[in-house]
């Protein structure tokens, strides 16, 4: 049975941003910084999802290999998925992976201010050891595989063999390792790529995601065997205010 997540937003100026630190909706323009309280409540909820999603008991036991992929191609996977791995390589000792898989639009690589190479797309094309497409970042446990620019559809798939002994050979190197895929509604990469990985974190956004189309993404993903690890409400707002709901 999946577990439901949910990131808080409090406020626009709090919502999670985008790795170029803009949020989705706004842009055009560069918002101020989101005051310490809304950062630690982000924080606080990341921290919580990573608990609920690797963890049981406390202990180390949950899925090694999870994708992430929004609903909708304008998806908050590429804001979510590299925070989940920094939150996880500061809770575990052993290596974090984190892959940009979304082709058409990776955006890794500027969330963690990391050159876009040599990356996924190389890796897929060539024989050499996965560590020389990854880039160790300043965790000592944490390492970024990025995507190098935008790529054309279809690699995947056009090396499908290549990719599966690609997946295989991250878990060898890698403890974790947590994909950015493509949005499922328009990418089948997407669908390759959780079934590939021990399951698929779906991420659904408050007022944004249609009902018709989440529903229908599950029902692909269950007739491809594609587990469902979990979905994530992401920007969801509260009509209170957050002191107020935090003592509820």
């Amino acid at each position: 049975m999946s577990k439901n997540f949910e990131l808080l937003q409090q406020a626009a100026k709090e919502q999670l941003v985008t790795p170029a630190g803009v949020p989705m909706a706004v842009r055009r323009s560069t918002p101020s910084p989101a005051p310490a309280p809304a950062r630690d409540i982000i924080q606080e909820e990341i921290t919580k999802l990573v608990q609920r999603l690797f963890f049981r008991d406390g202990q180390a036991g949950g899925p090694k290999v999870v994708s992430f992929s929004g609903i909708a191609r304008d998806n908050r996977s590429s804001a979510i998925c590299p925070r989940v791995a920094e939150s996880l390589a500061a809770q575990v000792d052993t290596s974090v992976c984190v892959v940009d898989a979304n082709f058409l639009s990776p955006q890794l690589h500027s969330h963690f201010i990391a050159g876009n190479r040599p990356g996924l797309a190389p890796a897929l094309a060539s024989e050499g050891s996965i560590r020389n497409f990854a880039i160790p970042l300043s965790s000592r446990n944490l390492w970024l595989m990025p995507m190098p620019s935008r790529t054309a559809k279809g690699d995947m798939h056009t090396h499908v063999e290549r990719c599966r002994a690609l997946f295989a050979e991250l878990r060898e190197e890698f403890s974790y390792i947590l994909i950015n895929a493509p949005p499922l509604t328009r990418e089948p990469e997407a669908t390759l790529i959780g079934q590939l990985a021990d399951g698929i974190v779906l991420i659904v956004e408050a007022n944004q995601t249609r009902r018709n189309a989440a529903r229908q993404v599950k029902e692909r993903l269950e007739a491809a065997q594609v587990k469902i690890l979990g979905t994530v409400l992401d920007q969801r707002t509260f009509p209170i205010p957050d002191f107020l709901y935090r003592r509820l």
